[in-house]
């Protein structure tokens, strides 16, 4: 446990898909009929495998860009995906505690369906953890996580030096923190980035310390 007072951060800003759980552990069954229609469809462009592992990473409406779904399809699954939810148990990453542990403002900013990352939010009983969530869906809302990282800033009169931004995506969370000035740290469960030099990179959130 880290002592406070020796702490050079004041809160902590972590994304939820692929930091807080994986979401190879429950997309088979998340996505079973959204997949299930895009086979069926066929319009789209590019390799399967590719976008289904797109789908989960990125939100809906860019891989939909990205792989030139039709609009008949993209709006279907725009639709599909805004009324899904999770009902089953989610299991975190193994580290998961050490984010739960730390003695600072926590924030949970996370991309998704509403209706969908409020489920997923439940089931890991993150309420508890978190100081205050936002869950920024597209389909309602031009917002984005660099916007909602600003709103933190002032309503909680943070200096960007106080705030360390946690995520897995490097063209998401860490490069708004990147653009804001915020310290970021890459979780990279996969250990697909270890040799990336302009970035802090971790595998394991028992690492955090070093950077709080």
């Amino acid at each position: 446990m880290l002592n406070i007072e020796t702490m050079r951060k004041k809160a902590i800003i972590v994304d939820l898909d692929n930091t807080i759980y994986l979401v190879s552990s429950i997309g088979e069954r998340l996505f079973k009929t959204l997949f299930e229609r895009i086979i069926e469809s066929g319009d789209y462009k590019g390799d399967w495998a590719q976008i289904k592992m797109e789908i989960m990473r990125t939100p809906f409406q860019k891989v939909a860009d990205a792989f030139s779904f039709g609009a008949s399809l993209r709006t279907e699954g725009i639709k599909l995906l805004a009324d899904t939810s999770y009902d089953y148990e989610i299991v975190p990453v193994e580290t998961y505690n050490y984010i739960q542990e730390l003695p600072c403002k926590k924030f949970l900013v996370t991309t998704g369906f509403t209706k969908m990352q409020n489920s997923k939010i439940r089931q890991l009983g993150l309420e508890k953890d978190f100081d205050k969530i936002f869950v920024i869906d597209p389909s309602l809302t031009t917002l984005t996580k660099k916007d909602i990282f600003e709103r933190i800033l002032s309503d909680y009169e943070f200096d960007v030096n106080e705030v360390l931004v946690v995520g897995d995506d490097l063209n998401s969370e860490i490069k708004a923190g990147q653009d804001l000035g915020i310290d970021t740290v890459l979780y990279d469960y996969n250990q697909e980035h270890l040799d990336n030099k302009d970035v802090n990179v971790i595998t394991n959130f028992c690492d955090l310390v070093k950077f709080m």
